[in-house]
């Protein structure tokens, strides 16, 4: 059989001592607690900690849920997913027929309202220029002259 002993440091079983210039500020009982090793343990743990991934982080909480809540959330994750999908569907093709419906109306709309704008303008031009004839020949009535064809 094996026996086992613990081997300390002498740096550690060392009392330090106390000058007049160098008063210890710590009692000499919690130094016998402090251990070097703790830091490099911590300093492991940290870089073990900064090689996971976010995912890995994520997938190893799994293991806190129980499968009964895991299985409630998947489904309704799983739901929500299917009726924003098919909203999103509904939503694209009815924005699809109102837009080519306003097309197949409004653009032959428009340009017809554009030449009844332009045919009024015409009109509006005519009348002017009929107006600046008479204030430049006052008292004379316009002829009526009847269409004649043209040779």
């Amino acid at each position: 059989m094996v026996k086992l002993t613990e081997v300390e440091d002498e740096h550690f079983t060392e009392k330090p001592t106390a000058t007049k210039n160098d008063v210890l500020l710590v009692s000499d009982d919690e130094d016998e607690d402090y251990s070097d090793t703790e830091s490099e343990i911590s300093d492991a743990e940290e870089e073990v900690l900064d090689e996971e991934s976010l995912y890995e982080r994520i997938s190893a909480l799994k293991d806190m849920l129980p499968p009964s809540a895991r299985r409630t959330i998947t489904n309704s994750v799983s739901t929500l997913t299917s009726f924003t999908k098919a909203s999103l569907s509904f939503s694209g093709r009815a924005l699809w027929v109102i837009s080519t419906s306003a097309f197949l109306i409004g653009v032959p709309w428009a340009l017809a309202y554009a030449e009844e704008e332009q045919y009024i303008q015409l009109e509006r031009e005519q009348g002017m220029i009929k107006g600046a004839n008479e204030m430049l020949t006052p008292g004379v009535e316009p002829e009526k002259q009847e269409a004649q064809p043209t040779l």
